[in-house]
């Protein structure tokens, strides 16, 4: 609302005081605080008035602010003067409205970055002065200069309070944002808590996410070089412990901490099946702290997003990110991605063709999704809604030439020729849009499912609020719960009953050796390859929809080298057969999908534990099969009624707790991961 024609457009100043009302002025002239004048229009005490007395400078301040806050706006101290020859200290203030003023031009300093911040100021006029009078002996302030007109929108009462003047965070509420940052949940979280606690409204704090953050950085103003003393000190404590931990770190040219990276001895494991395609994200900093964090995550044989390592760094440039990359391929033995899934980073991107000359880089659709709000909201207006719409359906075309002349109609039809971001992602298509990706595996990590699963992972490392050198044990607690969650979840999909639904011999072959999240993707094909036939060329097959009579994918099957490929790619794309390849299997009588086409890392076995196995001890392998075969049969046993049921629950309870007082080692824990994979086969096959 605007108060350009409002009832408080009042303009008061002390006649005796002929000054210039100019912010900028800094002259002090004499005034007679005993003329003053009342307005008509200010018969209520809640508005400003020439000569309303206060007991102190504070407490007219406090009533100006509470004036301004029910207004629409907020104020700021603007100038203090003094009376030359009478009395000594402060004589006159001024209180202005936080729009008062112009941003002054700061010089530009090549060796110190700039903010480019945009600045609230736009030159307001209004203001509250107040002059100090003293009468037999005792002091008062009077308000001797009142202007309320301002020149731009004052804002709505539910709008005012996220003006910084009013969003306060009480000693209280310090208390208990710091013991929740000490927990280490997410600002978000303790937000929601503090709601909650307090019984307010959602965004009803008399603070935000923002000003939460704030604070937890100012608790950490710590000294640089201390923080990255206790941050190497406790990635060597780590190490002494676990000597399967691997860090790396930089230091600068004054021996400082510049960049640091760090992977764990399960990321390890995890990558020597599971690396063929990553996602590195460096879309997030580390609140606390404001510096660049990078993180590489996978997908399991289960479709869980799975940890590989993490990177701090004190600037996103080329030689940083060459940096990290060079790390973390010393942590993975040297061993390469397929594919790798990064934001929109041109340093980045130079570094990966450096680093990573075979390995394919692709940009996370994801991630440039959720700029569309920002870049074409206001563009498209009521359209953006359908615009969205028709990129997804281009954005998810199979050929090439099908996505070209598509986008060409998208622009013509939406008018988006001018549009800088239109363009920028046309140059770039060939690292985002699926018609130039699906010959590359990627795991699936493209689909919006994964892409929410693999950002709620990353979640819960930049819940991480303590101090930097606890970062890294935050971390591993992090992947420490998201490996027991990964663990009760593959247990889950293992114990539920899969229904086969085409009765085909090889679907109930793969349901023996795909877990159960990549057999379910595999059964969606076959199911939907009933629905297809087959016509054999000369150099093929042909195969189509029933209800189609043209068109069709080329599916080319040597049988003889029990080779089988697809125009559609979809196997080289999620490792899984499409339908196409198995209506042709179907078609030449093949009762089983052939090894090659049910990749290791989708079964039920990797190939670690399996590693793992031959290089135990034969007797030491040996017990553990004995071990499992005996767990296998108290299971099956145990589910036959209630009361066995009970009877196993309670004793296990017991022999656990004595099995978790003895001591684990490293190969211990390699065992057990070992153990829940085979043990998981041998329940699902029973």
């Amino acid at each position: 609302m605007s108060e350009e024609a409002g009832p408080l457009l009042v303009v008061y100043d002390d006649p005796s005081d002929q000054r210039s009302l100019s912010l900028d002025d800094t002259s002090s002239t004499e005034e007679s605080p005993d003329e003053t004048r009342l307005s008509l229009e200010t018969t209520n005490d809640a508005i400003p008035y020439m000569g309303q007395r206060f007991a102190t400078h504070d407490a007219a301040y406090e009533f100006y602010s509470e004036f301004a806050k029910r207004c629409g706006f907020s104020i700021r101290r603007h100038r203090t003067e003094g009376k030359d020859g009478v009395g000594k200290g402060l004589t006159r203030r001024y209180f202005v409205c936080h729009r008062a003023g112009n941003t002054p031009i700061k010089a530009s300093n090549e060796s110190k970055p700039q903010r480019n911040r945009k600045s609230s100021r736009c030159g307001c006029q209004a203001y509250m002065r107040i002059s100090k009078t003293t009468e037999l002996g005792a002091s008062e302030w009077r308000i001797t200069g009142f202007l309320n007109h301002h020149n731009h929108e004052l804002l709505e009462p539910n709008q005012v309070r996220f003006l910084p003047a009013y969003r306060t965070i009480s000693d209280t509420d310090k208390s208990r944002i710091l013991m929740f940052a000490k927990t280490g949940i997410s600002v978000h979280q303790m937000i929601k808590l503090m709601e909650l606690e307090k019984c307010v409204e959602p965004g009803y704090l008399p603070f935000t996410e923002k000003d939460v953050r704030n604070l937890l950085q100012s608790f950490r103003k710590l000294d640089p070089e201390e923080e990255s003393i206790d941050l190497l000190r406790m990635c060597r404590n780590i190490k002494e412990r676990d000597p399967n931990f691997k860090f790396e770190y930089t230091l600068d040219s004054n021996n400082r901490l510049e960049n640091i990276t760090w992977s764990y001895a399960s990321s390890v494991q995890s990558y020597e099946i599971f690396g063929d395609a990553c996602v590195f994200d460096t879309t997030h900093r580390l609140t606390a702290f404001d510096m660049p964090l990078g993180i590489w995550v996978g997908m399991n044989n289960y479709g869980m997003p799975c940890f590989f390592g993490c990177v701090l760094l004190r600037e996103e440039n080329l030689r940083s990110f060459s940096w990290a990359l060079k790390a973390f391929l010393g942590f993975m033995n040297g061993k390469a991605p397929q594919t790798i899934l990064t934001d929109q980073n041109m340093c980045l991107k130079e570094a990966v063709a450096i680093e990573l000359p075979m390995t394919k880089h692709a940009l996370c659709i994801w991630m440039i999704v959720g700029k569309f709000p920002s870049w074409f909201n206001a563009v498209l207006g009521e359209r953006y809604n359908e615009w969205k719409t028709e990129f997804y359906r281009i954005y998810n075309l199979e050929s090439i030439e099908d996505f070209e002349l598509g986008w060409m109609e998208m622009v013509n039809s939406f008018g988006l020729h001018a549009n800088r971001h239109i363009a920028n992602l046309y140059g770039l298509r060939s690292l985002w849009a699926l018609p130039f990706l699906r010959t590359h595996f990627f795991a699936g990590m493209t689909t919006n499912g994964q892409s929410k699963s693999i950002n709620a992972f990353i979640q819960r490392f930049l819940s991480a609020q303590t101090r930097l050198a606890h970062f890294v044990e935050q971390a591993a607690v992090a992947v420490d719960f998201r490996d027991q969650a990964g663990e009760q979840q593959t247990m889950q999909q293992n114990l539920q009953n899969i229904c086969l639904k085409t009765g085909a011999p090889m679907e109930s072959h793969a349901a023996t050796i795909l877990t159960p999240f990549a057999f379910s993707k595999l059964q969606e094909q076959l199911v939907l390859a009933a629905h297809y036939a087959s016509f054999q060329m000369d150099d093929g097959f042909l195969v189509r929809h029933h209800t189609k009579a043209e068109g069709g994918r080329k599916v080319y099957w040597a049988l003889r080298e029990g080779i089988i490929s697809c125009s559609c790619h979809h196997f080289e794309f999620s490792g899984i057969l499409c339908r196409h390849a198995l209506r042709v299997f179907s078609t030449g009588n093949c009762f089983q999908i052939p090894d090659r086409y049910l990749p290791i890392r989708w079964r039920r076995i990797s190939t670690p534990s399996a590693k793992l196995f031959q290089s135990a001890p034969s007797d030491h392998a040996e017990r553990i099969q004995i071990l499992q075969s005996m767990v296998s049969t108290l299971v099956t046993e145990s589910a036959k009624s209630k009361e066995r049921l009970d009877i196993a629950n309670e004793q296990i309870s017991i022999l656990l707790s004595r099995i978790k007082e003895q001591p684990v080692s490293l190969q211990g824990m390699r065992d057990v991961s070992s153990v829940h994979e085979v043990f998981d086969s041998r329940l699902y096959q029973k």
